[in-house]
């Protein structure tokens, strides 16, 4: 006879909390404090938040226009230094905010189920741009190399790169020279050691067959680097280079 009792006990206690959730959502479900630029908004989870649905990005574009990101601020203000890195947002293939931004960055969020970036994201002709976002490695590889970074890395992730130069050819002595020392063209598939006035065809001709190598047009077959002699081994393939 106890049992109906027991149904209102529950039935109040979930009221309560439905009442305690809609008048003090930041202290009931609010996952942490808000990002610093958002702070101001704390306490007004419906400024971001729509019953039911959660955070909606119809509402992030009522303060950020999406054709004035990284040109304006949020106020309409034009930034005296405007952002080519953030105004990649005009080329967004949807206005989804939500895909790669969240306003509680707390740490029990910051690896699982945080939003992530996907270069599928944008529109496709503006996908291989990547000088627009991203600035170059500083180091011997990069220094002289073209600005498409696509025939070596993919928008899937940056590492591992697709090539590696060194297993080739290592760039050091006075091979560190620009990528169009060797390579034609725009691309790098193919390449040829005759941008150099040592490098000569004929005298390089001349010289292989003296020394009964009638094959020598592939120079990286037997020349790993500046210091390498081309010496091959029992299997015709040199090994690593030094």
């Amino acid at each position: 006879m106890k049992l109906p009792w027991v149904w209102v006990a529950v039935s109040i206690s979930l009221a309560g909390l439905v009442a305690l959730t809609f008048l003090y959502p930041a202290r009931m479900i609010s996952p942490g404090p808000l990002v610093s630029g958002h702070a101001a908004l704390s306490g007004h989870c419906a400024a971001c938040h729509a019953p039911f649905r959660g955070a909606v990005a119809e509402r992030c574009i009522t303060c950020h226009a999406v054709a004035e990101i990284g040109l304006k601020t949020s106020t309409g203000v034009p930034l005296k230094q405007p952002s080519i890195r953030t105004a990649f947002h005009q080329a967004l293939t949807t206005q989804d905010c939500l895909a790669c931004h969240g306003d509680h960055p707390n740490p029990r969020q910051r690896h699982a189920g945080r939003p992530h970036f996907r270069h599928d994201f944008l529109q496709a002709g503006i996908r291989g741009i990547c000088a627009d976002c991203h600035a170059a490695p500083v180091n011997a590889m990069h220094r002289n190399a073209a600005a498409n970074c696509i025939p070596c890395h993919t928008t899937e992730r940056w590492k591992p790169t697709t090539f590696e130069h060194d297993r080739f050819f290592v760039l050091e002595g006075d091979h560190q020279v620009t990528c169009a020392n060797c390579h034609p063209g725009s691309g790098y598939r193919t390449f040829t050691c005759y941008g150099c006035h040592e490098h000569e065809a004929e005298k390089l001709r001349t010289k292989h067959l003296k020394e009964g190598i009638p094959d020598f047009q592939n120079c990286v077959r037997c020349h790993r680097s500046a210091e390498d002699k081309g010496h091959e081994d029992e299997h015709g393939k040199q090994g690593k280079p030094r």
